[in-house]
């Protein structure tokens, strides 16, 4: 069980550095998503942040659904991390 958990925990943790480097590449607007290795950091965090665009649409031209994402996995972490306790 501490071994399912463990690898959750850093699931989570690896997920959410994906996230945020893919939120800090859309600063850049010059960067070819269709290139590797941004076809591929799309493609793993698209369907996540897909879920929370659907929730939350861009307003005028920020997209705030990575916001609501990243803070979601946090609590998840944080809930495994607790659970990470008692194992």
């Amino acid at each position: 069980m501490y071994l399912l958990i463990n690898t959750l925990a850093s699931f989570i943790q690896i997920y959410t550095v994906l996230l945020i480097i893919r939120v800090l590449l859309t600063w850049f607007p010059n960067i070819n998503w269709y290139n590797q290795p941004f076809t591929t950091l799309s493609q793993i965090t698209d369907p996540y942040l897909n879920l929370f665009r659907r929730i939350i649409p861009p307003l005028g031209g920020m997209d705030f659904s990575p916001m609501l994402a990243i803070i979601l996995l946090q609590l998840l972490g944080s809930l495994i991390g607790g659970l990470q306790a008692y194992a």
